[in-house]
């Protein structure tokens, strides 16, 4: 029997993370909403212990994402984020899974985190004219990378691998 398969996700700043959670809460159908709010990396890895060993390897620094605006997903809505370092992040991990990814993850990278779903197109835009009127763009701390195993519906956390600093060239930019 083969394992569920795995998700990646980015991993926010908690106070980020709880502003995306209460949006998702507010405006996701509570009968669907067993997910805190996302930025979803890739949809579906293989659940097997060289994805493990590919994430647990893999070495990227701490940055801010820019959250520039509302996105319509036809029957959603969700915050638009752009980074050049999270477009740079999701090809390295492309390059890594290239053999592995399903045809989803291999379609143009469009990070948001979606805090209405599978609603009607006209809700969708109501809450988008609603939530234009006070949108200002924002930062948002990203941390590291979290790994899930989908369970049909809801997902269980696997593990987090946080970013770091790279101390070797925090050392030398002082003695510089």
């Amino acid at each position: 029997m083969q394992e569920e398969p795995l998700i990646l996700t980015l991993k926010l700043d908690e106070n980020s993370q709880g502003f995306f959670n209460t949006k998702r809460q507010l405006y996701f159908p509570p009968e669907r909403n067993f997910l805190e709010a996302h930025l979803m990396l890739f949809h579906q890895l293989p659940n097997d212990p060289e994805t493990y060993k590919v994430l647990k390897d893999f070495s990227y620094e701490p940055f801010s994402l820019n959250i520039v605006g509302l996105m319509n997903l036809g029957a959603g809505v969700a915050y638009r984020a752009e980074s050049s370092e999270l477009n740079l992040l999701h090809k390295l991990l492309s390059t890594h899974f290239k053999n592995e990814l399903i045809p989803q993850d291999l379609q143009g990278f469009r990070p948001h985190i979606t805090i209405m779903n599978k609603t009607t197109p006209e809700r969708a835009r109501a809450l988008i004219k609603e939530l234009s009127v006070s949108f200002e763009p924002f930062s948002v701390d990203s941390l590291g990378i979290d790994l899930w195993q989908y369970l049909g519906g809801p997902w269980q956390h696997k593990c987090s691998y946080a970013f770091a600093e790279r101390l070797l060239d925090n050392e030398l930019q002082s003695k510089l």
